[in-house]
């Protein structure tokens, strides 16, 4: 186990300290030695530059410079906080974060929030162990465009307050994601192909008043939502497929212009909504005379197949296509097909799809 001591340290004294040690033995096991962690908290000294370590950067596995007047981080600094776990610079006036942050292979919360960024350096993709990202409360325009293809290990994206007009595409292959908050952005749309997140318990879109006007079907196949919140919006219907969240526990809409479902039926509360909008949507594959191109879409043969206990069509008929439409057409390594340039074979969209997986 690592032996951790937390050091308070004040300006323009030197950073030293006196800490327990730990090594990794010749087999394996922690042993006394010379190699240390350290807890730096230089939080609330209102530091508008950091004074000179008198340690080995190295050794820092949390450094605390939250609360002060932190205009940049120097590069030289960030790479050397090789073993640096934890990194928290919120409440600074940082316009930017050191490209040397790709450096920081080990780090799993970084918090940098409160700060005027508009830019996530492209860099960031490295942090291969992230966990959690807080970056709300600055002025962020956009993310990086790859980066859900790297951070696989990410399980809390906070971005609130900022002044986001998308989220790249790549964000639906953060699949360990469990929290999702995009609420009080420029939010224009969502990435269509959110059923790829299949952790994610909580997302929140709220309060992106005039911009965000519609979402995707494929937020009704997040099945892992526990918690919905797309309050204060421009939102007029909500998607059938949300009826079929079995997990969904809490939904928030107030504030939009809904006309579907109709207003008296959510203030009913969540059960009533979601048996509307499954109804809905069975009716809508069901009716042979109908031009919504919904009841053709692949939301209905998920419908029909039973994969979320719509309304009855033939179990039998429905294991016998469904046993055609999960042929892959070639064979491929499983680490490939595991790559995000395959993720998107297994979504319903091409499992479903009438021109390649199967024939009626």
């Amino acid at each position: 186990m690592m032996y951790e001591q937390q050091q308070r340290f004040h300006h323009q004294q030197p950073m030293t300290m006196d800490t327990r040690r730990k090594k990794k033995g010749s087999s394996g096991g922690i042993e006394e030695a010379d190699e240390r962690l350290e807890i730096v908290d230089l939080s609330g000294m209102s530091l508008d530059s950091l004074p000179n370590p008198s340690l080995n950067l190295a050794t820092i596995c949390k450094l605390d410079l939250s609360n002060n007047n932190l205009l940049n981080i120097p590069e030289s600094l960030t790479a050397r906080l090789l073993n640096m776990v934890v990194l928290d610079v919120h409440s600074n006036q940082l316009r930017s974060l050191p490209n040397s942050i790709g450096c920081l292979y080990k780090l799993k919360v970084l918090n940098v929030s409160g700060n005027l960024i508009e830019y996530l350096p492209k860099t960031i993709e490295n942090c291969r162990s992230l966990e959690e990202l807080n970056a709300n409360f600055n002025k962020l325009i956009q993310l990086p465009d790859t980066i859900g293809y790297e951070l696989k290990n990410l399980k809390k994206l906070s971005v609130n307050s900022n002044k986001l007009v998308f989220l790249p595409r790549s964000t639906s292959h953060l699949t360990a994601l469990r929290i999702l908050d995009a609420r009080l952005n420029c939010l224009r749309s969502l990435p269509e192909d959110l059923e790829n997140l299949i952790n994610l318990e909580t997302l929140n879109v709220s309060q992106n008043f005039q911009y965000l006007d519609s979402l995707p079907y494929s937020v009704g196949f997040l099945l892992s939502l526990v918690e919905l919140d797309v309050s204060y919006n421009k939102i007029r219907a909500l998607p059938d497929s949300i009826g079929c969240l079995k997990k969904l526990q809490k939904i928030s809409v107030e504030g939009n212009p809904l006309s579907s479902p109709p207003p008296e039926l959510v203030e009913q509360g969540l059960h009533a909504v979601k048996e509307y909008l499954c109804q809905k949507m069975n009716a809508g594959h069901q009716s042979p005379t109908t031009n919504n191109k919904k009841s053709k879409s692949w939301v209905g043969r998920l419908v029909r197949y039973g994969t979320f206990n719509g309304i009855g069509q033939s179990r039998a008929a429905g294991a016998r296509e469904e046993r055609e439409a999960f042929i892959v057409p070639d064979y491929r390594p499983i680490d490939g097909l595991a790559s995000p340039r395959y993720m998107g074979m297994f979504s319903p969209r091409r499992l479903f799809s009438p021109r390649t997986y199967f024939t009626n």
